[in-house]
C-alpha cells in the first residue's frame, strides 16, 4: 500500500479544539441561567463587529453545566449566517460535552427570532438528542446589550 502522503486528496482535516491550560473543574465557570451564558458570550464577542455582521457561537458544557468551551462556528453578513449542525456537533462530540447552548448576534437590534432562527434551533435540538447532547437554550444578541432566550420564552 502507497502511503497517503502520494494521496492528499484522501487526507481529512478535522475540527480541533486547543486546550490553553488545564482547569480544575472546581475553577471552570458554572451557567445556572441564561444571563449567565449572555455575560459569557458576550465576553468573547467581538464588540467591533457585533452590530455590523451576524456570528453563531457554541458555548459546550460539562454535565454539571460547567463551561468547557465557547467556539465560534460561522460568520456571516448583515442578515443572516450559515449554521451548519454537523460543526456543532463536531465540536459537542470532540469537547465531550454534555450540554450546550447556541447564540448569534441580531446587528438590527431586533430581539424577536425569525423563523430561520426557530428552525435551526429545533435542528438542533433534535440532531443533539441523539448523540444525548442537551442544547440548553438559544441565545439572540443584540449591539445594545440585550438578549433574548429561546428556553426561558418557552421555545426550548
Amino acid at each position: 500500500m502507497k502511503e497517503l502522503t502520494l494521496f492528499p486528496q484522501l487526507l481529512i482535516s478535522e475540527v480541533k479544539l486547543i486546550y490553553l491550560t488545564k482547569v480544575k473543574s472546581s475553577d471552570r465557570l458554572q451557567i445556572k441561567c441564561a444571563k449567565d451564558a449572555f455575560e459569557i458570550f458576550m465576553n468573547v464577542w467581538d464588540k467591533n463587529s457585533i452590530e455590523h455582521h451576524e456570528e453563531f457561537m457554541l458555548l459546550l458544557l460539562n454535565r454539571s453545566n460547567k463551561v468547557l468551551g465557547v467556539t465560534k462556528i460561522s460568520q456571516g453578513g448583515t442578515s443572516g449566517t450559515v449554521t451548519d449542525v454537523k460543526i456543532i456537533l463536531q465540536y459537542a462530540i470532540k469537547s465531550n460535552a454534555c450540554g450546550i447552548i447556541i447564540s448569534h448576534n441580531h446587528p438590527s437590534g431586533n430581539l424577536n427570532p425569525s423563523e430561520s432562527d426557530s428552525r435551526i434551533t429545533q435542528k438542533v435540538k433534535q440532531a443533539a438528542e441523539i448523540m444525548d447532547i442537551q442544547l440548553l437554550d438559544h441565545l439572540i444578541l443584540t449591539p445594545d446589550n440585550e438578549f433574548y432566550s429561546f428556553a426561558d420564552n418557552g421555545l426550548l
